[in-house]
């Protein structure tokens, strides 16, 4: 037979009701559609056509080509941001899971109060970051902190973690370790969909605690685990408000993170150009970042299906 032969679909215009219910969807999605436009769309389109000039927010704009990528690419200070956003990073999200893991584990046994110690480490997220910003720049202050009268029960000196350049990223790695408690409320509705089958089925075939575990438990929580990796990097890469409130980027630019560079270069500097060049480059890493972790939870990421 011949292609002519075969019978043409004709174009047929939706129905009246097929219009209304696009319309009506549309209308309600629309909020989420403008703020969307407007608040990271145009955003993102402009800090592009930014990155390009001189801008101190005053002025005119002017147009300098590549200098700000070029400037990018060659300053220490934009480079040591990074790094210190990455240190920051590679030691604050294993910590975070594994002690939120941990908990999730003892706060699904049968204990006493136990829903009061579900509430007690899940409280710190409701507070505003601000706030504990301002607590903890008191529980480690090298005189009258906290941290140091605990550490002196055990013969250990006063330290000046936010005033040594060598202490002061691992204080605020220990600092992060308040804000588990959303880690650990996803990983305790993870525990209690597995299906008490499987463990009762290991532990009849003489599966240890620490078995059951490696074999059954970590396997069904690794897309949770997952999930918590890639959002607990993204959210430490943003790390902003506590670095500008208890140290400002010091001591020694040790806690300038990347974010805060950003701010700084825009609003302290009035480099709007650089800035916005900054900012791209942080999205792309970031990017970067969660495309690695999606390719490699293939090798051990597991679904049911």
């Amino acid at each position: 037979m011949a292609l002519t032969d075969l019978p043409r679909r004709k174009f047929k215009w939706p129905s009246r009701l097929v219009w209304q219910e696009w319309l009506e969807g549309y209308l309600f999605a629309s909020p989420f559609i403008i703020g969307f436009l407007v608040f990271i769309a145009y955003p993102m389109v402009y800090a592009i056509w930014l990155s390009f000039y001189r801008w101190n927010l005053l002025g005119t704009p002017q147009f300098v080509g590549l200098a700000n990528y070029i400037k990018m690419l060659t300053s220490d200070r934009a480079n040591l941001s990074l790094y210190n956003s990455a240190y920051y990073t590679v030691f604050a999200v294993p910590l975070q899971i594994i002690i939120a893991f941990a908990l999730a584990l003892a706060l699904t046994q049968k204990i006493k109060f136990r829903d009061v110690y579900r509430a007690g480490f899940y409280l710190p997220i409701i507070i505003p970051l601000v706030a504990w910003s301002v607590v903890w720049q008191r529980v480690l202050h090298p005189e009258f902190g906290i941290l140091n009268d605990v550490l002196s029960w055990f013969g250990i000196p006063p330290q000046p973690w936010l005033f040594d350049p060598k202490l002061a990223k691992p204080a605020f790695i220990f600092m992060s370790l308040w804000m588990i408690g959303r880690m650990m409320v996803i990983f305790i509705a993870g525990l209690g969909n597995i299906p008490p089958t499987l463990i009762e089925a290991a532990s009849l075939d003489g599966a240890g605690a620490w078995q059951r575990l490696r074999h059954i438990t970590i396997p069904l929580m690794s897309p949770l685990i997952f999930f918590n990796a890639v959002m607990g990097i993204i959210n430490s890469f943003q790390t902003f408000i506590p670095a500008k409130i208890m140290t400002d980027g010091g001591p020694e630019n040790a806690t300038l993170f990347a974010v805060l560079n950003i701010y700084n270069e825009g609003f302290k500097f009035f480099n709007m150009g650089y800035a916005a060049a900054l900012s791209w480059e942080f999205f792309i890493i970031v990017m970067l970042f969660t495309a690695v972790q999606f390719y490699m939870s293939r090798k051990w990421v597991y679904y049911e299906d």
